[in-house]
């Protein structure tokens, strides 16, 4: 008989998809078969269409689901599909069409990748409880250990009652890891909220590509537009004198330096360090010096038309918040999931291998 498992977060950018595709890729290594979708797609931005759909084809990318016998997505959001479902020109009974679009015979699981949180989807009775129940599906929070994070897992424990199979604490700070496994793992198990496993924080998956930082800084790329792949972990300003900011260089890694376009000096030294990327602000054109040293060891130089504190404010939002669309991401998953997470725990709880 085919199982339903329904993977859900209280807030966004928690890790939803990382932990699905890593659940799906153990349970495929130990010779289950998975179906994947995300039935409630999300696409809001109207300069970016199409990031839901690209989710989605990454992930069946990712497990090679060409043959997948469930359609990945139900009902893709934007402003056009919610403005006719509150003017009722949208009357479909999406609960039935999730029910029938999740038939998967002859399917171990069915991995579903539920909401950003628990109300969102409710226009459509596709919120997460209402998923789990038109499938009758178990679900599994993912949730990063921030302010609130236990009042947000016992409200969600009283709304999903039995069905919440437990949680998944992603990201966990180094610093925290102690408490939580000591303190926070007993309680929430002593409040029905088994804790399958605790992901600690990895930088690789918290970095964001230089393609993506183009895109946040609306950047023009002055060198190696082949190298925009490169990921980065961390952020340097580039703002004081040669020799202060050299020891800063020395001691990061994977970073972006930030520095105004008329620094020569503080380019030249980032270029000879662990950067990823040169991010040059006040849209001020850098020296050919400096570009012909980057083509040299094939790092990209940026340019922006922003202030330096503008710049680093974006910059520093994008860090954990960006999407799982990199292979090498993928990879760090398998292995955190691998050391961390109790996958044959989930198997007997879910009444899979039997």
């Amino acid at each position: 008989m085919t199982k339903y498992l329904l993977i859900g977060s209280t807030k966004a950018y928690s890790g939803k998809s990382a932990i699905a595709l890593g659940i799906a890729l153990g349970l495929r290594a130990k010779g289950m078969t998975v179906a994947y979708s995300k039935p409630l797609g999300t696409c809001f931005s109207s300069d970016r269409p199409g990031v839901a759909e690209a989710d989605v084809r990454f992930a069946a990318e990712t497990l090679n689901l060409s043959d997948n016998k469930v359609p990945l997505t139900l009902l893709s959001l934007d402003e056009a599909t919610v403005h006719k479902r509150l003017l009722g020109e949208d009357k479909t009974d999406y609960r039935s069409s999730l029910a029938a679009y999740s038939q998967a015979p002859n399917t171990d699981l069915v991995l579903l990748e539920g909401p950003a949180n628990l109300e969102e989807g409710s226009l459509f009775d596709l919120s997460l409880s209402q998923m789990a129940e038109a499938v009758g599906a178990s679900v599994l929070l993912v949730a990063r250990p921030t302010d609130l994070y236990v009042d947000d897992l016992l409200s969600a424990k009283r709304r999903l009652g039995d069905r919440l199979l437990g949680v998944v604490l992603n990201d966990v700070p180094p610093e925290k890891l102690e408490s939580v496994t000591a303190i926070v793992r007993s309680f929430l198990l002593a409040a029905g909220i088994p804790v399958w496993g605790m992901l600690p924080r990895s930088a690789l998956l918290r970095s964001v590509s230089v393609k993506e930082l183009v895109y946040q800084l609306k950047a023009d790329v002055l060198c190696r537009q082949d190298r925009l792949d490169l990921m980065v972990e961390t952020l340097t300003i580039g703002a004081m004198n040669v020799s202060s900011a050299l020891k800063y260089f020395r001691k990061a890694r994977n970073m972006a330096v930030v520095t105004g376009g008329d620094r020569t000096d503080i380019q030249l030294a980032a270029l000879e360090s662990s950067t990823q990327c040169l991010i040059l602000t006040g849209h001020l054109p850098p020296s050919p010096l400096v570009l012909s040293r980057a083509e040299e060891v094939e790092i990209p130089v940026l340019s922006v038309d922003l202030d330096t504190l503008t710049t680093v404010e974006i910059i520093d939002s994008t860090f954990g918040n960006v999407r799982l669309h990199e292979p090498i991401k993928v990879e760090c998953v398998t292995q955190l999931m691998a050391e961390h997470f109790d996958l044959n725990g989930v198997m007997a709880a879910l009444g899979l291998g039997n």
